[in-house]
Formats: C-alpha cells, sequence, structure tokens
C-alpha cells in the first residue's frame, strides 16, 4: 500500500480543527491510502538563527501578542484558567483517540527533509495553514519535500484576502512546487491564479466531505441539554453579535449555551450566556451544534456543521473587513458556494427574522453532493495518477 505523509495542524486546541483533521483522515482512508502525520520538531537553534526575520512579521507577531494576552487575561480568573485547563485536556483526550497514526518525531529541518523520502506523496490541508504569519517555518507550504515526491494540496487555504508584498516570491515558489493544487475558498484561487497563473481547484473543506449521516455515523449522537437552546459560538470579541443573541433570547425565550474563551479572554463573556461550557471536547461541540434549535457564530465549522445538520443559522464576521488579518474570506466562499449568503448577520435588531427564515436545505444538499464529486476526482488523480495498483474509484 502507498505511504502518504500528511501535514496537518493536528496539536490545535480548536474544535472546528480537530474535526477537520480527523475528517482528512477518513477521506484519506476511504481513497484505500495508508497515511500518517507527519510530526516536526523545528525549535533548534539553527532554526532560530533562520528564522530571526519572523521577528518582523506583524502576522506572526500578531498571532503571538493574543496568545500571550490571552494567558495573562485568564490567570487573573482563576476559576477561567481552571475550567480552561479542563477543555484543553478533554481535546487533548480526544486528539489521542482520533488522531493519528504518527510518524516518528524529525528533529531539524534536514531530518525533515531526508524523512520526506519515505513517503509515496505528502499532501498539506486542510485549514489555515498557509497564512502569511507562517510563511517561514517551509512545513504546511511542502517547501521540505524533494521535487522527486508527488505534492499535494487538500483545500488549504490562505486564511487572507491578499499575499503582502514581501511575501510574494516566496508564495509563488512554494505554490508552484506543488504538483495538485486545490484551495479552500474562491479568493484562494484567485490568488493562486494572479500569482503563478494556475488554476487551482475550489475544493470542499474535510468537514464538508461527509454528510450528517456519516458523521453520525463516526460520532454518535448524544443530548447535550434537556431544554431547547441557542447555541452562541463566538470566537471573536465583538458586543454587537452578543447583544443580537440576547435580543433573539428574548423573542424565542430559549437559553443561550455558550463555550466562551476559545481563541481569545473576552470581558463581556464571563457573564453572557446561561450556560458557559467548559467541559466540552471536539465531539461534544459537535452534538451541540445538533441539538441547537439555532446556531450564532462567527466560526468557520461552526456554520459547516449548522449547514450539515440542517440548523437555522445565522453567521457573524469576525473581522472587520478593513483589517489586514481579516479571514472572513472563508466564511463569504462557504456562503457563496451553497447560495447561503442570506445567512450573513446584517443589520441589528433584525437577527430573529434572519434567523427563523427557511433555508433550502435540498438545494444545499444538492451542491454539496456535487461538490464533494469533484473534490473526490481531485483528489483521486492527485493520489492515483500514475499508479499501476489502484483498483477503481471512490463510491460516492
Amino acid at each position: 500500500m502507498k505511504k502518504l505523509g500528511l501535514c496537518v495542524r493536528y496539536d490545535c486546541n480548536n474544535y472546528g480543527s480537530m474535526l477537520q483533521v480527523y475528517a482528512t483522515q477518513a477521506v484519506i482512508r476511504k481513497m484505500k491510502w495508508d497515511y500518517e502525520i507527519i510530526l516536526y520538531d523545528k525549535k533548534n537553534f539553527a532554526f532560530l538563527i533562520k528564522n530571526i526575520s519572523r521577528l518582523f512579521n506583524p502576522y506572526f507577531i500578531e498571532d503571538k501578542v493574543m496568545l500571550i494576552s490571552k494567558k495573562i487575561k485568564i490567570k487573573r480568573h482563576p476559576n477561567i484558567e481552571q475550567n480552561n485547563s479542563t477543555r484543553i485536556g478533554k481535546i487533548e483526550q480526544y486528539r489521542k483517540k482520533y488522531i493519528g497514526p504518527y510518524s516518528t518525531v524529525y528533529k531539524g529541518y534536514n531530518n525533515l527533509v531526508k524523512g520526506a523520502s519515505k513517503y509515496d506523496a505528502i499532501m498539506v490541508g486542510s485549514d489555515q495553514l498557509w497564512t502569511p504569519a507562517g510563511i517561514k517555518s517551509k512545513f504546511y507550504n511542502l517547501i521540505f519535500v524533494p521535487d522527486s515526491i508527488k505534492k499535494i494540496s487538500f483545500a488549504t487555504s490562505f486564511g487572507v484576502y491578499s499575499i503582502p508584498q514581501s511575501q510574494i516570491e516566496t508564495t509563488k515558489y512554494y505554490l508552484d512546487r506543488i504538483n495538485y493544487l486545490s484551495v479552500r475558498e474562491m479568493q484562494g484561487q484567485e490568488i493562486v491564479k494572479n500569482l503563478i497563473g494556475r488554476n487551482a481547484m475550489v475544493a470542499l473543506d474535510p468537514t464538508l466531505m461527509f454528510n450528517s449521516t456519516e458523521w453520525m455515523e463516526m460520532f454518535p449522537d448524544n443530548k447535550m441539554s434537556d431544554e431547547p437552546y441557542i447555541l452562541a459560538y463566538f470566537l471573536g470579541t465583538n458586543s454587537e453579535h452578543r447583544e443580537a443573541v440576547l435580543e433573539l433570547k428574548k423573542k424565542t425565550n430559549l437559553k443561550v449555551i455558550t463555550c466562551p474563551h476559545m481563541d481569545d479572554f473576552v470581558e463581556s463573556d464571563l457573564d453572557f450566556g446561561d450556560e458557559q461550557r467548559f467541559d466540552v471536547d471536539p465531539v461534544d461541540f459537535l452534538n451541540l451544534i445538533r441539538g441547537a434549535s439555532f446556531v450564532a457564530t462567527d466560526s468557520f465549522h461552526g456554520s459547516v456543521f449548522s449547514i450539515l445538520h440542517h440548523k437555522n443559522f445565522v453567521v457573524f464576521n469576525r473581522f472587520k473587513e478593513s483589517e489586514k488579518k481579516s479571514k472572513n474570506s472563508r466564511i463569504d466562499s462557504l456562503c457563496n458556494l451553497l447560495g447561503l449568503e442570506d445567512r450573513r448577520y446584517t443589520t441589528k435588531g433584525n437577527i430573529y427574522n434572519q434567523m427563523v427564515a427557511p433555508i433550502d436545505f435540498a438545494f444545499v444538499d444538492k451542491k454539496l453532493d456535487s461538490l464533494r464529486k469533484e473534490t473526490y476526482d481531485f483528489l483521486w488523480e492527485a493520489l492515483t495518477e500514475n499508479e499501476g495498483s489502484c483498483n477503481g474509484k471512490v463510491n460516492m
């Protein structure tokens, strides 16, 4: 059996990302390939010297400042710190149970390059692995992979609308080396076309490659509340979004369940929501969406699982369009692809009407089936070209 090396963000304490890694593995198994997640320990003196320029990368600095700021703020609230530790522990248990297998640890860049030769192909994806913050890593952009090894990107995201001028040449270099190129957003397709003139496929995020029945087979339903509720899952800090949910609560008389302080510590979330759930792993998160009467979110994967499970939902912009770090393009692409532009939060005072408006899920499901076939066809070609031992396409 052919061996695939997988470059994914396996160590992220984010519900959507962890479900996405699991879905990526499930897709590869469906393609009948053996695989392992590549473990890379880049932290050595040589790496630090070579990458000192990252200290001048505003995207990298901003990400690190946010992480440090969250830790400092949480320490001021011991109960939140304890609850957050509980959540991280739950995610780690999930990771141990569902994510893997893993390679041996490649320590240092030279060993990583040598290790790449053991694979028949190496794939990166999905998630926001090509953000400007991480361009110097030489890992998710597959720069470490020798020319002789097949390189594939599976619905990988830049996470931004445009590439900084200072990174254009490096971005062009790594994109042009990838033999089979797919991106997650239409904006990513445009970036690739503008930089290297290639037509990258817009592939589905791995979580969308399975319908609700298939997700139920992977993770059976488990009731998360004895009474109806609104799930408010916000990763951003916008207070107006919380106010909109409270407006919805008044109109519906439903309680509000939250999973606060995921990406950042948000002061207003200390008393937002009727139930604050920390003792939640990625499967519990999935079940919170399954059981919700309504979902209000600024999360890409919060939107994805709402769509898959036919939930009435409204999705908010986490970032201002004027922000350089804005990652709204993934929400734009998701809604545009599936004809769900009207699920984007519009104006204050209108969330109830927007939330209860019917969704044509028959159209959405039909569109997803078509996009799944296109994505599987892309992966089939990428993984089986010039492989005489292949024994038939994936059954849809």
